[in-house]
């Protein structure tokens, strides 16, 4: 196993997940809203996301009889990572301002919890994007406006979770995500081809057409490409964001502890950032 600094390859260290973990509590504060009111918008996005997902599995279930290829969808499976997400980060971020905005449980629990938060952080914020963008440019049509129930799930599944994923990137204190999750989080995703695959063995039906070989051809290969270089430059895009943003922060606040967040803008040459001493929030 090479050794770069105090740190191996595919340590929880080289993953971002240092002891102690997140000793400033970027994960559950923001610099625009205080805890308690991010708590709160995260625990409405939780709700609504979670409505919206048991709302279309059970109208699609009774209306159109294919609740068995539910979990055959990409945009389903990114809906439910985001369900996932909030639903975690909003009860951190609660008990983080019930036990004095000192500490929170995620902190205490196992690393490789902390690692699977901090991989599932990365994946909303990418995912989603590129549900949005593939479905705007390549599968949206007169359809997709048709009825009220299809306006509003798809404006719910392919518009509104870009924004709650850019809350994320835009309006929290976490930080730049390292550029090792660039590797797990792209096997996840290139995995879905997988899952396209056994559904039309199983199924006999393409979830995209833009996958179907026999309609594309030698553009399948193109499409593939395409959204693999198109989830790299995203990573790259969000993680760009985050580092300016908590660059921006630290100037505008003229925190003497926020040096760090200099060393955030050194992830782009290093794996990991030193953490700060002080948890941060800001006020209502």
């Amino acid at each position: 196993m090479r050794i770069t600094g105090s740190r191996s390859y595919l340590s929880y260290e080289w993953f971002g997940v240092l002891a102690p973990f997140d000793p400033a509590c970027r994960l559950v504060t923001s610099p625009f809203f205080s805890p308690l009111s991010l708590g709160i918008l995260r625990l409405l996005f939780t709700v609504y996301s979670l409505v919206t997902t048991i709302t279309v599995l059970i109208f699609e279930s009774v209306r159109f009889h294919s609740s068995r290829s539910f979990f055959s969808y990409f945009t389903d499976l990114s809906y439910i990572g985001l369900v996932a997400y909030f639903w975690a980060s909003s009860v951190q971020t609660i008990v983080f301002v019930l036990q004095g905005q000192k500490v929170y449980p995620l902190q205490k629990w196992p690393r490789i919890l902390q690692l699977l938060h901090v991989l599932l952080y990365t994946t909303i914020t990418i995912f989603p994007i590129i549900v949005t963008v593939v479905f705007w440019t390549l599968l949206a049509s007169s359809s997709t406006f048709s009825t009220r129930y299809s306006a509003w799930s798809n404006v719910s599944q392919h518009a509104m979770n870009s924004s709650f994923a850019l809350f994320e990137i835009f309006l929290t204190n976490i930080s730049p995500s390292p550029w090792s999750h660039i590797i797990p989080c792209f096997f996840l995703f290139a995995s879905y081809l997988g899952v396209a695959y056994i559904t039309y063995a199983t199924q006999g039906f393409y979830t995209y057409n833009f996958l179907d070989p026999s309609v594309e051809h030698g553009l399948l290969a193109a499409y593939i490409i395409g959204m693999g270089v198109g989830y790299c430059i995203l990573f790259t895009i969000a993680k760009g964001i985050c580092t300016l943003r908590c660059r921006f922060v630290s100037r505008s606040r003229l925190d003497p502890f926020e040096h760090v967040q200099s060393e955030a803008l050194d992830e782009w040459e290093h794996i990991n950032i030193e953490q700060p001493k002080e948890p941060i929030g800001s006020e209502a």
